[in-house]
């Protein structure tokens, strides 16, 4: 009797047929960038002040400059001690019954009282339309826009469940199809339908396809390659999602439209259907399936893409079912106790400072795009670092000096002045980068820290708290910037240093072999 793993050795445990698998499947990430970050450039808003009919007509006739109207609406304000004209305010004048001339910008209006726009706004955005100018989401309506990215990561967690549940129940492959076509037909429907409800519920549906698929497409990539293979490939499938983070803002830069750019974004998923025909199913869920003969028939097509054969001998068997998992046995003694809140708190920090420093590339006030490229290109030697450090140095300490490195960077680029603007943008990339190390570190270190009946479960569980994280992530940063621009990155520092500093109550599982009971975790020195 033999296992899979067995089979894969003689099979090749990383040929020709898996490096097609894993190229076709680290395509299937890239989009998911535009879909995460996208809301940088669908949402972003733009400098806007009261309208007011009178003043626009005057201007046109006058030839005003969008400066000159502006400061007949919007009255000066003291915000965080920066003067500005108010977006949300404006003069209480009627300039219908008011002798309007094109000298009429140099008015003296400190007396007059003041009152919330009744007429809309505008926006210094020419030529382009985002989510934010097409519904007007500013002032009171400014939450909104938080609501479009929250209700994305709500899309994320059912979708986690749901899909983790459809790939155990129908495989891998029909689960990534199920997947690609359910975003095909909602990334479509949320670039047309009319209203902004409609819009929110859309977004959700999106959320939850594209997050089940992109879980599917990683399971189904590391269970295809050698053990020796796993986390290399896990890394640089996640590496692609940066690659996204660098078309994004050039997608974004050259098509002016948010909803568009939506459909652009949603396009790769027709060229990813396909994949059906192209990716074969997992052998290792046929086996758990008790689907030995499809398994074999599998491994030996990819034995021959491989040019190997396989031995004539080779008998397939099921291993024995597993011990029943629980949610309780996550908590129930305390070693496992301990793993699960600190590896639940790493899931929430390295979403919600991951989310929150890309999503505030939008808010920062520089230039979005070439901001957003620059902190796109720092992701890259992350991935790098990972591999060069966890099998010389272990997991702990890359994992827990990513998080202080990220938290430092955070708090110093909160103090430091924007008339040093080249040295601070060099600091936030640096946090950009540990977090970053962090996130991508954080996936691999919790499977290695459960046995494995419970390590499905407990990887689940744990990451619902990387969806939870983002859903709170844009109301923390977007409401407390109004409060002080640099208040979010405060937030986020401390956040990652006590994350940091629990990841050093872990034990180093480098050389360690996978736990298989409760008790490996609970007496490791046996």
């Amino acid at each position: 009797m033999a296992t899979f793993d067995d089979l894969l050795e003689e099979a090749g445990t990383f040929g020709r047929c898996q490096k097609r698998i894993f190229a076709l499947l680290c395509l299937l990430s890239i989009p998911v960038s535009a879909v995460y970050v996208g809301i940088v450039f669908q949402g972003f808003t733009p400098d806007h002040w009261c309208r007011d009919a009178a003043v626009v007509e005057r201007r046109q006739a006058c030839s005003w400059s969008l400066s000159d109207s502006r400061r007949l609406t919007a009255l000066v304000v003291n915000n965080s001690g920066v003067l500005q004209q108010s977006s949300c305010e404006q003069y209480e004048v009627d300039w219908n019954n008011t002798r309007l001339t094109c000298d009429s910008q140099e008015l003296n209006l400190t007396n007059v009282p003041v009152t919330a726009c009744k007429d809309g706004w505008e926006y210094q955005y020419e030529g382009r339309k985002s989510l934010v100018t097409e519904f007007n989401l500013v002032c009171s309506d400014a939450w909104l826009v938080d609501m479009y990215q929250s209700i994305l990561n709500v899309g994320f967690l059912i979708g986690s469940f749901a899909f983790g549940y459809l790939a155990d129940r129908f495989g891998r492959r029909v689960s990534i199809m199920m997947s690609n076509i359910l975003n095909l037909i909602a990334g479509i429907v949320l670039a047309v339908v009319p209203n902004y409800i409609s819009i929110l519920v859309v977004r959700c549906i999106f959320g939850f396809g594209v997050k089940g698929g992109w879980m599917n497409g990683y399971v189904l990539l590391t269970e295809m390659v050698g053990a020796e293979y796993r986390r290399t490939v896990g890394i640089v499938y996640q590496m692609f999602f940066s690659v996204g983070n660098l078309i994004l803002p050039l997608l974004a830069y050259y098509i002016t439209d948010w909803r568009w750019l939506q459909v652009v974004i949603t396009a790769p998923y027709l060229f990813f259907l396909p994949y059906y025909w192209f990716i074969p199913e997992s052998p290792r869920w046929l086996i758990s399936q008790k689907n030995t003969a499809k398994a074999l028939e599998i491994t030996e097509a990819m034995a021959k893409e491989n040019k190997k054969k396989l031995s004539k001998n080779f008998e397939l068997h099921h291993l024995g079912d597993s011990p029943s998992a629980s949610l309780l046995d996550l908590f129930r003694t305390p070693n496992m106790r301990k793993h699960t809140f600190i590896l639940m708190f790493n899931w929430f920090t390295s979403a919600v400072v991951y989310q929150g420093l890309i999503m505030r590339v939008g808010i920062a006030g520089g230039n979005v795009y070439i901001d957003f490229l620059i902190s796109g290109l720092v992701e890259f030697p992350a991935a790098f670092l990972i591999l060069i450090t966890i099998e010389r140095i272990g997991r702990r300490l890359p994992f827990a000096a990513a998080n202080i490195v990220a938290g430092a960077a955070c708090v110093i680029t909160a103090f430091i002045p924007d008339s040093m603007f080249w040295f601070k943008t060099v600091v936030a990339c640096i946090g950009r980068l540990g977090i970053t190390m962090a996130f991508e570190m954080v996936v691999f270190v919790n499977t290695e820290l459960y046995p494995t009946f419970i390590r499905n479960l407990g990887v689940s569980v744990c990451s619902t708290l990387c969806d939870i994280g983002g859903i709170v992530s844009p109301f923390l940063l977007y409401r407390l910037a109004f409060i002080w621009l640099e208040l979010p990155l405060i937030i986020f520092g401390v956040v990652a240093f006590v994350a940091g500093g629990l990841v050093l109550l872990l034990p180093e599982t480098r050389g360690v072999p996978l736990p298989e009971t409760l008790d490996d975790i609970e007496f490791p020195n046996r």
